[in-house]
Protein backbone atom coordinates (compact mmCIF):
# COMPACT_ATOMS: atom_id res chain seq x y z
CA UNK A 1 0.00 0.00 0.00
CA UNK A 2 1.01 3.47 -0.68
CA UNK A 3 -0.13 6.97 0.38
CA UNK A 4 -2.21 9.15 -1.69
CA UNK A 5 -3.57 12.42 -1.75
CA UNK A 6 -6.82 13.20 -4.13
CA UNK A 7 -8.08 16.73 -4.11
CA UNK A 8 -11.27 16.72 -6.05
CA UNK A 9 -13.13 19.72 -6.92
CA UNK A 10 -17.13 19.80 -6.83
CA UNK A 11 -18.80 22.13 -9.44
CA UNK A 12 -20.72 25.04 -7.43
CA UNK A 13 -24.41 23.67 -8.45
CA UNK A 14 -24.21 20.52 -6.24
CA UNK A 15 -26.14 21.58 -3.13
CA UNK A 16 -23.56 21.60 0.10
CA UNK A 17 -25.58 18.56 1.90
CA UNK A 18 -24.95 16.69 -1.48
CA UNK A 19 -21.40 16.89 -1.12
CA UNK A 20 -21.37 14.67 1.63
CA UNK A 21 -22.91 11.94 -1.13
CA UNK A 22 -20.03 12.84 -3.83
CA UNK A 23 -17.27 12.39 -1.65
CA UNK A 24 -18.88 8.97 -0.37
CA UNK A 25 -19.08 7.99 -3.76
CA UNK A 26 -15.12 8.47 -4.23
CA UNK A 27 -14.68 6.78 -0.79
CA UNK A 28 -16.29 3.58 -2.11
CA UNK A 29 -14.65 3.68 -5.46
CA UNK A 30 -11.05 3.69 -3.37
CA UNK A 31 -12.58 1.15 -1.08
CA UNK A 32 -13.53 -1.29 -3.71
CA UNK A 33 -9.75 -1.03 -5.11
CA UNK A 34 -8.88 -2.51 -1.47
CA UNK A 35 -7.65 1.02 -0.71
CA UNK A 36 -8.84 2.79 2.81
CA UNK A 37 -9.32 6.88 3.19
CA UNK A 38 -7.35 8.04 6.07
CA UNK A 39 -8.57 11.69 6.44
CA UNK A 40 -11.02 13.56 4.72
CA UNK A 41 -11.06 17.32 4.36
CA UNK A 42 -13.26 19.90 3.27
CA UNK A 43 -11.75 23.29 2.48
CA UNK A 44 -15.05 24.86 1.43
CA UNK A 45 -16.16 26.92 -1.81
CA UNK A 46 -13.72 28.65 -3.61
CA UNK A 47 -13.24 30.99 -6.39
CA UNK A 48 -11.70 29.15 -9.20
CA UNK A 49 -8.21 30.29 -10.87
CA UNK A 50 -10.46 30.12 -14.69
CA UNK A 51 -13.39 28.76 -15.73
CA UNK A 52 -14.17 25.30 -16.54
CA UNK A 53 -17.57 24.23 -17.87
CA UNK A 54 -19.18 27.21 -17.04
CA UNK A 55 -17.99 27.27 -13.22
CA UNK A 56 -16.49 29.90 -11.54
CA UNK A 57 -16.51 27.97 -7.94
CA UNK A 58 -16.17 25.09 -6.95
CA UNK A 59 -16.08 23.36 -3.63
CA UNK A 60 -12.77 21.48 -2.89
CA UNK A 61 -12.30 18.02 -0.70
CA UNK A 62 -8.80 16.44 0.17
CA UNK A 63 -9.09 12.72 0.25
CA UNK A 64 -5.43 10.86 1.95
CA UNK A 65 -5.80 7.45 1.36
CA UNK A 66 -3.91 4.26 1.03
CA UNK A 67 -3.80 2.06 -2.40
CA UNK A 68 -2.40 -0.08 -4.26
CA UNK A 69 -0.61 1.40 -7.44
CA UNK A 70 -2.34 -0.86 -9.91
CA UNK A 71 -5.96 0.29 -8.88
CA UNK A 72 -5.46 3.98 -9.83
CA UNK A 73 -6.33 3.46 -13.48
CA UNK A 74 -9.56 2.55 -12.23
CA UNK A 75 -10.24 5.42 -9.98
CA UNK A 76 -8.96 7.61 -12.59
CA UNK A 77 -11.35 6.43 -15.09
CA UNK A 78 -14.34 7.09 -12.66
CA UNK A 79 -13.24 9.92 -11.81
CA UNK A 80 -13.24 11.19 -15.09
CA UNK A 81 -16.21 10.02 -16.66
CA UNK A 82 -18.22 11.51 -12.96
CA UNK A 83 -20.01 14.57 -13.53
CA UNK A 84 -19.89 15.82 -10.13
CA UNK A 85 -16.39 16.11 -10.22
CA UNK A 86 -14.73 18.67 -12.86
CA UNK A 87 -11.47 18.42 -11.58
CA UNK A 88 -9.28 16.10 -9.74
CA UNK A 89 -5.43 15.46 -8.84
CA UNK A 90 -3.78 12.38 -7.34
CA UNK A 91 -0.35 12.33 -5.97
CA UNK A 92 1.54 9.87 -4.18
CA UNK A 93 2.83 11.80 -0.82
CA UNK A 94 6.24 10.71 0.40
CA UNK A 95 6.62 8.83 3.66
Amino acid sequence: MRDYELTIVIPSDVADDAITGVVQTVQGWIEAGAGRVTEINVWGRRHLQYQIKDYREGTYVLLRAEMQPNTLLELERELKLYTQVIRYLLVQTLK
